[in-house]
């Protein structure tokens, strides 16, 4: 059974203003270089319309990962991952090169009060007995660190831009 992931940032912008980062390369390489880790990368980005596709591989040292990770997987981990936004919703999913962990769910984006608020709803799941849910446990961790570094640089990028 598969670990649940939530997380919700708050943004001092539109909707439309978090799209249109969406939509912009820039916006893109920029964020990898600050939080995507060692030789995380920008593979692609698809504009089509309303339509927005990412994919970006991340990766996180082997001397950043919890021994319950390192004992089952040892070396860096390599993280595809590919977003896809329709207006204001969205799906992610990862995966971790060489291991059976994958986590997916939807984003969705909603105007508040103040702003906008983006709501990450989805599961973790590594298939390896009597470890994996000490592994998801250790990755969920690791991944809302990951979401809430992310969304610091989303708020700042639109401040800036």
């Amino acid at each position: 059974m598969a670990t649940p992931l939530a997380f919700t940032a708050h943004y001092a912008h539109s909707v439309a203003a978090l799209r249109a980062a969406y939509s912009d390369e820039q916006y893109w390489k920029a964020r990898i270089a600050e939080v995507g880790g060692p030789d995380a990368r920008l593979d692609s980005l698809h504009v089509d319309g309303d339509n927005v596709r990412i994919s970006l591989v991340q990766a996180i040292p082997a001397d950043q990962l919890p021994p319950a990770i390192t004992a089952v997987r040892p070396g860096d981990l390599v993280i595809p991952r590919t977003e896809t936004y329709t207006g204001d919703t969205g799906t992610f999913e990862a995966h971790v090169d060489g291991a059976p962990a994958t986590v997916r769910g939807t984003v969705t984006l909603a105007a508040d009060g103040t702003g906008s608020t983006g709501t990450i709803s989805g599961e973790i799941d590594v298939k390896i007995p009597l470890f994996g849910k000490k592994i998801e446990a250790a990755i969920s961790e690791r991944l809302l660190e990951l979401l809430d570094n992310e969304a610091k640089f989303t708020e700042n990028w639109l401040n800036a831009h």
